[in-house]
């Protein structure tokens, strides 16, 4: 059955685009520009007896003359069948409107040179912004405040599932990470690799972890780091990133690093966030 039903329209440009996959973070089904002949199946089918509940949105726009046209019997539709709906019309300056048509340099949607086309928009969406619920003005607001403002509407939450920490072990001596957005060096311990009976071991293997744990320095900066990793997710969650890859380094990514990365990385799933651990480097031999 559908729980929340959200449709998205107003003036291309003014973020309409990107509310979806804000609510598409929030858990919600998101269909943009969805033709007005299946806005019927789309709700038959997330209404259906014995559905498990969901969080639903479309986004209808200039690209949907037709169910602009009909908007008003979409709405006693969804009246009539007692769907919990709300209507977001999304705004914004026409200067503003202006510079994102240009620093995009993308076409308007209907064909015209984009102040014309603005123009006729909202000559179009002057009825369907009147029946919405609430009109949001995107001129100044930076996605931050976009998060806040659509989960405030929706009623959600962002939670710890919004993102994913990616915790990758690697060798300097292969490079770094390109894509890493945190590194850290853990040649400040001793190297397992000048322990006879450890060096052709990895980190994967007991003796190699009892060998790094043990260290005293280590203890301390599990402790710290982990902490400070944790203390941070929710503010890069809040900020809209999804991905996080946290890197950690020692001279051959073999030892060190791998104890560290799956360590720090069960610290981060205990506290409930996804994790994917990765070891670029371990089975390189030179």
């Amino acid at each position: 059955m559908i729980k929340n039903f959200i449709i998205v329209t107003g003036i291309s440009g003014a973020g309409k685009s990107q509310a979806l996959k804000v609510l598409e973070d929030l858990s919600f089904v998101c269909v943009d520009n969805i033709p007005v002949e299946l806005i019927e199946s789309f709700v038959n089918l997330y209404n259906a007896p014995g559905r498990k509940a969901s969080n639903t949105a479309i986004s209808i726009d200039a690209r949907a003359p037709k169910a602009v046209g009909q908007f008003e019997s979409i709405i006693k539709q969804l009246k009539s069948r007692k769907i919990n709906y709300k209507i977001l019309f999304f705004d914004a300056a026409d200067n503003v409107l202006f510079r994102r048509y240009s620093e995009t340099r993308r076409k308007h949607p209907l064909g015209k040179g984009v102040s014309e086309g603005v123009s006729a928009e909202r000559a179009m969406f002057k009825g369907v912004r009147l029946l919405s619920d609430a009109i949001i003005d995107t001129s100044a607001m930076a996605l931050n405040e976009l998060r806040a403002v659509l989960s405030k509407i929706a009623g959600a939450k962002i939670s710890k599932s919004s993102i994913m920490v990616k915790v990758c072990s690697f060798g300097f001596k292969y490079g770094a990470p390109s894509d890493a957005d945190i590194i850290f060096d853990m040649r400040f311990l001793k190297n397992p690799n000048y322990v006879a009976n450890l060096k052709e071991k990895t980190g994967r293997d007991k003796p190699v972890k009892n060998y790094v744990r043990a260290q005293k320095a280590f203890k301390s900066f599990l402790s710290g780091f982990s902490n400070q990793i944790i203390s941070l997710l929710p503010h890069y969650i809040n900020e809209g990133k999804n991905y996080l890859t946290v890197a950690i380094g020692c001279t051959g990514g073999k030892h060190r690093s791998v104890v560290t990365a799956e360590d720090i990385a069960k610290i981060i799933s205990d506290k409930g966030y996804k994790v994917d651990t990765h070891h670029r480097d371990i089975m390189k031999t030179k």
